[in-house]
């Protein structure tokens, strides 16, 4: 495992997200919650992993406990990482709310407070200065963002009066956004961006194609259209180029790829403790510098249908999903 150090927060290059933890829409279930959930944060820690990274707002706390159940007897070996929702983010709402995750935790401490997204409404700068006092107050020791611009960052730092060490934004080989801005940003400024859905919710895992969606929630966006996974058969192909040069997998090369920007550590989710150690890894599988123009090429030609175009055939698709099953119906009825 390798490591990133900014600000004085050290954190393995490869985290663990937590999202899926307690959350109905991954549709994990009980067991998963109970017996699965937990022995991915034991077998990710043995792993080299120390950043597990969880939200209030992750399965509406269910995540948080979850996770603090998980920690056990091991809980300073980790960074514990949770993000507050911001409803109101001023000083008495926003201290009772980190209490209230601190609980659901099992924890005296947050290592890394966050704000999940920018509020429109309240001044960030009340937002900081809360936060600032929980800083003071010991209850967390780090402060970060997640869905910032930099702009957003900057004035997030400026208002704390302290670094303002991660942002947390979507980054993957389909979301190259943040190489922009943020990711030069904290290369030079001794910050990190914190990457979630790396694997571009399954999109990149190399499990799905036209045939082949996953159940549930996911399947019905617009980035698992009939028409995107076939524009994205380019990107998958080079990536199993890539992963048949390592004895990897598509996974893993998407993540490599990722964790080889300077200051920059992924939260991949985990559905299995044999998928949480592959990720893990990921860690240590070097690109070179070829593989990188290449996936970087491919990614670049990926065009999805997005926005409004994507309406029309999300109808049709989700019409026709609903008269294959009325079909099935009709020839159970029959037979």
């Amino acid at each position: 495992m390798r490591y990133v150090e900014a600000a004085g927060l050290r954190v393995s290059k490869v985290g663990l997200g937590a999202w899926q933890f307690g959350s109905s829409e991954w549709g994990y279930g009980r067991h998963y919650a109970e017996a699965v959930a937990p022995a991915i944060v034991r077998r990710s820690l043995e792993a080299g992993v120390n950043l597990v990274d969880t939200a209030e707002l992750y399965g509406f706390g269910r995540s948080e406990r979850i996770v603090g159940r998980a920690l056990g007897d091991r809980r300073d070996e980790w960074v514990v990482a949770t993000k507050l929702f911001p409803v109101v983010p001023v000083d008495p709402v926003v201290r009772q709310r980190a209490r209230a995750s601190l609980r659901r935790l099992g924890t005296d401490r947050v290592d890394l407070y966050q704000l999940h997204w920018p509020n429109p409404v309240v001044p960030l700068g009340a937002t900081m200065a809360a936060l600032g006092r929980l800083q003071a107050d010991g209850l967390i020791r780090h402060v970060g963002v997640s869905n910032f611009s930099l702009e957003q960052w900057r004035a997030a730092e400026a208002a704390l009066g302290a670094p303002v060490v991660t942002n947390q934004v979507r980054y993957s080989l389909l979301d190259r956004r943040p190489e922009a801005e943020l990711v030069p940003h904290a290369a030079a400024g001794d910050r990190i961006v914190v990457a979630y859905s790396p694997l571009g919710q399954g999109l990149l895992s190399g499990r799905y194609d036209e045939e082949h969606r996953p159940g549930g929630w996911r399947g019905r966006t617009p980035a698992f259209l009939t028409e995107n996974l076939r524009r994205l058969r380019p990107l998958l192909d080079v990536m199993r180029q890539v992963a048949a040069a390592h004895d990897a997998t598509c996974a893993q090369v998407a993540l490599a790829w990722l964790v080889r920007q300077p200051n920059v550590v992924v939260i991949p989710g985990a559905a299995s403790v044999d998928q949480a150690v592959a990720n893990a890894e990921a860690a240590d599988l070097e690109l070179s510098d070829d593989e990188d123009a290449a996936l970087r090429a491919a990614s670049g030609a990926y065009r999805p249908v997005t926005g409004p175009a994507a309406l029309l055939p999300m109808a049709a698709e989700r019409a026709a999903r609903v008269a294959s099953r009325v079909r099935t119906a009709a020839r159970a009825l029959r037979s």
